[in-house]
């Protein structure tokens, strides 16, 4: 990433606030009912998979790349057409046996994921997939992500107004509708992880924090050994993290206190990144290695929503080396062709994940550097890897009224999408 793109990310993303300004009323947690599969029904404020729990947070999953996408791309690209022949083509005894792919368990899937706000339900089919509802009536099949969907997931908790906090694993769900809460009940008290991450390349980012991807609360606790003596802080109780070696972290508290902790994977390599959320843009994950410090805060406004409804598919303008501009419905790499789908992608030392529809034009800067220009006026350059170059495949257009072509990645100049 350049400076100039650092440089505007990080000023784009930070809030104002003191830490000082808390408030008890939260407008922007996931609320919902929960039908169990023994006709229970379960109604609160919800945490799912126990680490999402706001309608900014990402459903993660992995959706099935439709039968009719794959023959497009076959027929439309004969490098592609060859690749798919070579892996459906085995022989034995010295003969050669090749089979066409004609039912959904032969399917590509893909890496998925949608915000909760997108989601109208959520159905289990089984323990591995969900039917799941948009917003705007469509459905989607999604498979297994480990702590989102199928019976890795960690259970939803749901903390009904008033009395308990109910835990219900995915085997026990029969369905899961969400909805705005009522203005008569209160958001609980417990508050959102928010801050501001600095890496070692003096890059800072700040939005809702998942420390190791795990604990997003300010009740949820920090694992470490001081002096051999076991230490569990609360994170409200934590002002600053900074990054102390490898194997430990040194964390200062609101009432002055300064420790160095290890021995767990909170406070070392092991922690499995410090993700940033910001409804605006996505998501940003910090690896250890990359990670400086953090200095938790409060943030002094709501969470804005997104400017854009699902159920549309993207729309843009294609440009190409040889002057060729095609306009119409665009297919991302031929796995992504919804506002709602993330590009994902390495720049630097931050994974990121970026709504299509936060996107106002992609530029190839060179074969595999990619410049990336978004809505709200933030500049990011990325490396350029399979994702930001449409899984090697290119852009699909649809012109409206034709059929759709295919402009491969090496003749991209540049696409500008428009809703």
């Amino acid at each position: 990433m350049t400076g100039l793109g650092i440089g505007l990310l990080a000023t784009a993303m930070i809030f104002s606030g003191s830490v000082e300004a808390r408030t008890a009323l939260d407008p922007d947690r996931l609320y919902g009912r929960v039908r169990t599969s023994e006709g229970e029904t379960i109604e609160g404020y919800m945490r799912w998979g126990l680490t999402e729990s706001h309608w900014v947070d990402v459903l993660d999953a992995f959706k099935q790349i439709p039968l009719e996408w794959e023959r497009e791309a076959e027929s439309l690209d004969p490098e592609y057409a060859e690749e798919r022949r070579r892996a459906r083509t085995l022989v034995a005894f010295g003969i050669r046996l090749t089979w066409d792919v004609d039912d959904d368990e032969d399917l590509r899937l893909s890496e998925s994921g949608i915000r909760f706000i997108h989601v109208r339900s959520v159905v289990p089919i089984d323990a591995r997939s969900a039917l799941v509802t948009l917003t705007s009536g469509e459905e989607l099949t999604l498979r297994s992500a480990p702590s989102n969907i199928g019976r890795t997931m960690r259970a939803v908790e749901v903390e009904v107004p008033g009395a308990e906090v109910i835990e219900v694993p995915w085997q026990d769900l029969e369905r899961v509708d969400f909805m705005e809460a009522p203005a008569r009940v209160p958001a609980p008290s417990d508050q959102r992880l928010f801050g501001t991450v600095e890496t070692w390349s003096n890059a800072t980012f700040t939005g809702f924090v998942s420390w190791d991807l795990d604990e997003i609360f300010d009740t949820d606790v920090l694992d470490g050994r001081e002096h051999g003596v076991d230490r569990e802080i609360l994170f409200g109780d934590i002002r600053r993290i900074e990054w102390a070696s490898d194997r430990s972290a040194r964390v200062y508290l609101r009432r002055g206190d300064e420790l160095e902790l290890r021995g767990t994977n909170d406070v070392d390599r092991n922690n499995r990144g410090i993700e940033i959320s910001d409804p605006h843009f996505g998501r940003l994950t910090v690896r250890w290695k990359d990670f400086k410090s953090i200095a938790f805060e409060t943030p002094a406004q709501p969470t804005p929503r997104p400017s854009f409804e699902p159920g549309s598919p993207i729309w843009g303008v294609v440009m190409a080396r040889d002057g060729r501009v095609i306009e119409g419905e665009i297919r991302w790499g031929n796995n992504k062709a919804q506002w709602w789908e993330f590009l994902d992608d390495w720049s630097g030392d931050l994974d990121f994940d970026i709504e299509f529809g936060a996107i106002q034009e992609i530029r190839k800067a060179t074969e595999h550097r990619v410049v990336l220009l978004l809505r709200d006026g933030r500049r990011l350059e990325v490396e350029g890897t399979a994702e930001a170059e449409g899984r090697h495949r290119g852009v699909f257009v649809k012109p409206e009224g034709r059929a759709r072509r295919l402009v491969r990645w090496r003749d991209v100049d540049r696409v500008v999408f428009s809703r």
